[in-house]
């Protein structure tokens, strides 16, 4: 028998330990390697998804279709901005590795579905890359599989498309398969919020579906939260984005009326915002862009014409407003232009930043692809600099690239800045002092030369 004084001894032993680092060596711990899981879709949310699942200790599979990156990840090789080769020689020391081949579900606890939901050509939701994944994933299915659709879309697609795929098998949704849905949350280029410490909706076809997709995602990601069904949890997402879509157009048309009405927008947004309740702030711009917002509000209105009959037309409002920005800011350098005396038709238009957002290399759905498009049908010599974006096209014409910063402003008569990459801002007072004049869409910019949206 030892003494009180033993006894605080080794408690202040314990504290030490803890101290000196207890995190780092719970992190060392074995882990579980025998979970696998297939991760079909490696773009910019399949990807990250198999980095987070490889370092919990999931053994992860990634399938593509596109063979250049299966071949590029297998070789370390990243092609996403949020991940550098670094982290895929990481990713692939966790074991993880690239397929073009379905069979490897067949040796699979979990199957994650990241793939493309576009539009098509006529703006109704386009789920062939879905279709075919499910269609994959019911050809090498097997008893207590976990399939878990993360790519957006209308609510009823898990329940009305994939399950039904599913049980031609034979198998049963609930019962020896298993079927949930959970909304990607990805934000490329956020330094805060990522997979692990952004909470992850999960919502089953049963409550034994969700209880299996649940158990997956707790394995890497801090806070799981469970919907009522897989129809909530796709219609959450849609929520989510349509709220950001609605509020864009908000201040997008305001932008529009107060520079008919001089007033400063931006110093609008500005005091708005010391509100400490009831407002959140968005800033005007030249556009939507990338793979949420001018996407995913169709796929809840084509829903709701499709099944109620009857339009949604907050979105549809939305999404008029937000496609009248290019045209907008077109005209815009028409009046400024105007101003030197000069038609657009033979001007130099150059474009600073040609990507969906500031700081990433992702150009989907860019609002510069628009706006490009209306100041060459309007006769204008366009070019463009953007240190993210080696080579640019708009809708097939190749645009000629600036080399640097110094020689967009010096070869341009007006310059137009999309996006306010961190090159840009570090560059402000060159930008700012320059003689060309800077239409500014991103109220980043002051100076004499300095035209805010």
């Amino acid at each position: 028998m030892y003494h009180a004084r033993e006894e605080l001894q080794l408690d202040r032993i314990e504290v030490a330990v803890f101290e000196r680092g207890i995190r780092s060596v719970i992190r060392d711990l074995p882990k579980d390697k025998g979970l696998k899981a297939v991760i079909v879709g490696l773009g910019y949310v399949g990807l990250p998804l198999a980095v987070a699942a490889a370092e919990s200790g999931i053994s992860v599979v990634g399938l593509d279709r596109n063979e250049t990156i299966v071949n590029g990840l297998n070789s370390g090789v990243s092609h996403i901005d949020d991940l550098s080769s670094a982290d895929i020689a990481e990713l692939l020391g966790n074991g993880f590795t690239a397929t073009s081949n379905p069979e490897c579900i067949t040796d699979t606890d979990v199957v994650v579905i990241c793939v493309p939901t576009p539009l098509d050509s006529s703006g109704q939701p386009d789920l062939k890359a879905v279709m075919g994944a499910s269609r994959d994933i019911a050809q090498y299915a097997h008893d207590g599989l976990t399939v878990v659709l993360e790519s957006t879309t209308y609510p009823g697609t898990t329940e009305e498309i994939l399950k039904p795929l599913l049980e031609e098998t034979g198998r049963i949704v609930g019962k020896n398969i298993y079927l949930a849905f959970s909304p990607e949350r990805i934000d490329p280029g956020n330094p805060t919020y990522g997979i692990k410490n952004t909470p992850k909706i999960v919502g089953g076809v049963t409550e034994v579906c969700c209880d299996k997709a649940v158990a997956f995602y707790e394995k890497f990601i801090e806070t799981v939260v469970r919907a009522k069904g897989t129809r909530e949890a796709e219609t959450a997402k849609l929520l989510e984005n349509t709220y950001r879509h609605i509020n864009i157009a908000l201040v997008n048309e305001m932008a529009q009326f107060a520079h008919a009405m001089d007033i400063d927008i931006w110093n609008v947004v500005e005091l708005a915002k010391t509100k400490p309740f009831g407002f959140q702030s968005f800033s005007p711009s030249a556009g939507v862009g990338g793979h949420c917002i001018p996407i995913d509000p169709n796929y809840l209105a084509y829903k709701v014409r499709a099944e109620l009959e009857r339009p949604f037309r907050f979105v549809e409002l939305a999404e008029e407003i937000n496609h009248s920005m290019p045209p907008y800011v077109a005209r815009r350098v028409q009046d400024l232009l105007n101003t030197q005396s000069k038609a657009v038709k033979g001007s130099k238009v150059l474009l600073l930043g040609v990507t969906y957002k500031a700081n990433i290399s992702d150009k989907r759905e860019s609002p510069a692809v628009p706006l490009g498009q209306r100041l060459l049908d309007m006769g204008a010599e366009l070019a463009y600099f953007d240190p993210h974006v080696p080579t640019w096209a708009v809708n097939g014409v190749d645009v000629p690239s600036a080399a640097t910063i110094s020689q967009a402003l010096n070869d341009s008569d007006v310059v137009i800045l999309v996006q306010p990459h961190r090159e840009f801002i570090e560059a402000a007072s060159e930008i700012c002092s320059s003689e060309t004049v800077v239409l500014d869409t991103t109220g980043k910019f002051t100076g004499p030369n300095i035209e805010r949206l």
